[in-house]
């Protein structure tokens, strides 16, 4: 259990909060490249409680901006994209990209006033599907701090798809059901072991690694991992390990990316790479990148698959709170242990709903299996406390993270005897020796050990 006080400070992102300011010194998913697709690429965005407007000006640049016009309020969303920024309708006062005010039309003739008038930009960027914002101070040249060298990021567009949806809680909670590797054995658990169909959400319904036994059954029948959580250049690995009856040990390796992003396997050959971004205290939208280290990934079909169960304009899954999460006891009984259909992320969803918009952890009691939880909340904490003592370089992965890469999220069996330690980087190895994009073969899995 915690202190409200202590609780508080680990969740709450506005503009001025401890954890807002940790989060702002990272980039941040701010949305879809999708969502700039139609013919006026305009789309309101909240992120760490502040409302913008992100747009793509005549020339194709980006500016995230003040959605609200600094002159008597109005919504810039509504405004008119035009001469490289958007000028509100109210009284046409024109801003650029960079939040500056060009132009006010209505003031007398030879004003000079517009030059002192700003609103607050961020710089943004576009990575395989996903435009990221940040948030932070800027160094003494104006930059931001460097972008991350993961590998969904260094995978062509071709290899990577990226989707987005609403969960209605804190980021925190939503966050820490990835970096917990002790639920999938309980909340994922399929009382049946085949494989439906290739739906939207099936990655435990795949064969365990280099075994015929379906991953269903392996979470199923060793629902006790040992947990071992290592600090690393990206923030935390996570190792579970399940020792089978014949002596082998199924390894699974997982990442929590600092400050709120995890890396988890979906298959030998796909890995998700998902933040956590705060619209604000209460509300929060995953990012995923879905990464392919094999063949090009089905953009059209993977879409296609997720809105049939998202709506748009919000991505607000169509699975909620508001019908059940769609619960049905008979299922519960004979199909799946939470009764709620096949798509884990609707298991997920409800996990970290149910406790409410912001979790109680004056009530919580955490066990040995939450050792990533603690450590992560310990991480937390700690780079707020650099940031109070003005030591921004304390903080993990901000000085080196264009350095980094992986990191290595991937499933592996160990044979009876054998050094579990090495199967899973000789797997991710394999992995990368066989990829037609990754030409630094075991570049990742080498530098993955260089915390330990």
């Amino acid at each position: 259990m915690m202190s409200q006080e202590k609780n508080d400070r680990i969740t709450r992102i506005g503009p001025g909060t401890e954890a807002g300011a940790v989060l702002r010194r990272y980039w941040q998913p701010a949305a879809l490249a999708d969502e700039l697709a139609g013919r006026r690429p305009v789309v309101p965005v909240t992120l760490l409680g502040e409302r913008l407007v992100l747009f793509r000006d005549e020339e194709g640049e980006l500016g995230l901006i003040g959605r609200h016009c600094l002159h008597r309020g109005a919504d810039l969303c509504y405004g008119r994209l035009e001469d490289n920024g958007l000028r509100c309708p109210f009284h046409g006062w024109h801003f650029d990209r960079n939040g500056q005010c060009v132009e006010q039309p209505g003031e007398p003739e030879g004003s000079r006033m517009h030059e002192n008038i700003k609103t607050v930009s961020y710089p943004v960027v576009e990575k395989n599907g996903i435009v990221f914002a940040y948030m932070g101070p800027l160094d003494e040249n104006g930059e931001a701090t460097d972008f991350p060298d993961y590998d969904c990021f260094r995978a062509p567009d071709s290899h990577v798809f990226a989707f987005k949806g609403l969960w209605e809680c804190n980021w925190l909670q939503a966050m820490e059901v990835g970096i917990d590797p002790a639920h999938a054995s309980f909340l994922h658990r399929f009382l049946q072991d085949e494989d439906p169909s290739d739906s939207y959400g099936k990655q435990f319904r795949d064969k365990a690694a280099n075994t015929d036994v379906p991953m269903t059954k392996l979470l199923r029948d060793y629902p006790r991992p040992e947990i071992r959580v290592e600090e690393a250049e990206h923030g935390m690995r996570i190792i579970s390990l399940r020792h089978l009856d014949d002596g082998r040990t199924h390894v699974r390796v997982t990442n929590q990316v600092f400050p709120e992003a995890i890396c988890i396997p979906m298959s030998r050959e796909m890995t998700i790479t998902q933040w956590h971004v705060p619209i604000d205290d209460e509300n929060c939208y995953w990012y995923s990148m879905f990464t392919s280290f094999g063949a090009p990934v089905n953009k059209e079909l993977m879409r296609e698959q997720r809105l049939k169960e998202h709506r748009l304009p919000d991505y607000a899954p169509l699975k909620n709170k508001r019908n059940e999460y769609g619960y049905n006891s008979d299922e519960q009984e004979n199909v799946t242990y939470t009764g709620m259909g096949l798509d884990i992320n609707v298991h997920d969803q409800w996990a970290v709903e149910s406790p409410g918009p912001i979790q109680d952890r004056t009530q919580e009691h955490l066990g040995k299996t939450d050792v990533a939880i603690i450590r992560y909340r310990r991480m937390l904490n700690a780079a707020m406390d650099a940031l109070a003592a003005k030591d921004d370089g304390a903080l993990p992965a901000t000085s080196r993270v264009s350095g980094i890469q992986g990191p290595v999220s991937i499933d592996a069996i160990a044979p009876a005897g054998a050094d579990w330690t090495s199967v899973w980087r000789e797997a991710d190895r394999e992995r990368r020796a066989a990829c037609s994009w990754d030409a630094q073969v075991a570049d990742a899995t080498e530098m993955s050990g260089a915390a330990e």
